[in-house]
């Protein structure tokens, strides 16, 4: 099974911020993911040519289950508002988004507790700190039929202040092991479970969080030269990395991680 994860950048190159749905396109048919995780994907921004980038990469995958989740409805940086999964289909938002070449059995979508004021963090070569504020953040979770079983996958896009996205990851994996526990309690037996995503933190803190095992060890930023592992695979269970990569993509400031798993 080879799943990808992918800090899409809104579909944009960093060069130039131009926005071509067809690059995306042709990053997902190069990566060739049978399970693909997307974050910052638009669905009807003007900076994305209205584009659906969920049905995009679904096209191109072949993806016969998807579901994109809205974190904020309206323009980025502009007038937006925290998404309650209510807006009318052609509304602006910005998400995250899961898709499949198996069947999807149960979803879940997880909206993580937001920073509601401005934080104070410290920049390179600044000698006061700078208040940030940050964007509703969310996270979806699938279990895929697979054909060597089921196995459930979430991804997610973290804050960057680093104090808060351990709140932030803390309270998904409470969020995943309970969906998993009443599942249990209905006579769903307890699957694999696989957290992927841009997290803002590094390996060590991820996995010191989540109990889980990182299934891939590569740098992801910045895309041109990576340095730094933000975007992260890691396992709990029967479920464990035959191969990883973070290969070069034509779009995006970060770069793909590809992970090939095996059940059982």
């Amino acid at each position: 099974m080879r799943l990808v994860t992918f800090n899409i950048l809104n579909g944009r190159h960093p060069a130039d911020d131009h926005v071509d749905p067809a690059l995306l396109d042709r990053a997902v048919r190069d990566l060739a993911p049978d399970v693909l995780a997307l974050q910052e994907v638009d669905r009807n921004q003007p900076r994305s040519a209205q584009a659906d980038l969920t049905a995009v990469a679904g096209e191109a995958m072949g993806a016969v289950a998807q579901r994109f989740v809205a974190a904020l409805h309206g323009v980025p940086g502009s007038a937006w508002v925290a998404a309650t999964g209510e807006a009318q289909p052609d509304t602006a938002e910005y998400g995250v988004a899961l898709l499949s070449r198996w069947p999807v059995t149960h979803w879940q979508v997880v909206r993580l507790p937001a920073l509601r004021r401005a934080a104070p963090m410290w920049f390179r070569r600044d000698r006061r700190p700078t208040l940030v504020r940050d964007e509703p953040r969310v996270a979806v979770a699938a279990t895929v039929a697979t054909p060597d079983g089921p196995l459930t996958v979430a991804t997610t896009h973290l804050t960057f202040v680093p104090w808060w996205n351990g709140v932030q990851l803390t309270h998904l994996v409470g969020a995943l092991d309970a969906d998993r526990d009443q599942g249990v309690a209905r006579g769903r037996d307890a699957t694999p479970l696989v957290l992927t995503g841009d997290l803002n933190m590094g390996p060590p803190r991820a996995q010191g969080l989540t109990g889980m095992r990182s299934l891939a060890a590569h740098p992801t930023f910045p895309a041109h030269a990576p340095r730094a592992q933000l975007d992260h695979v890691l396992g709990r269970g029967a479920v464990r990395a035959v191969g990883s990569e973070a290969p070069a993509a034509p779009l995006s400031d970060h770069r793909p991680l590809v992970v090939e798993l095996a059940l059982g």
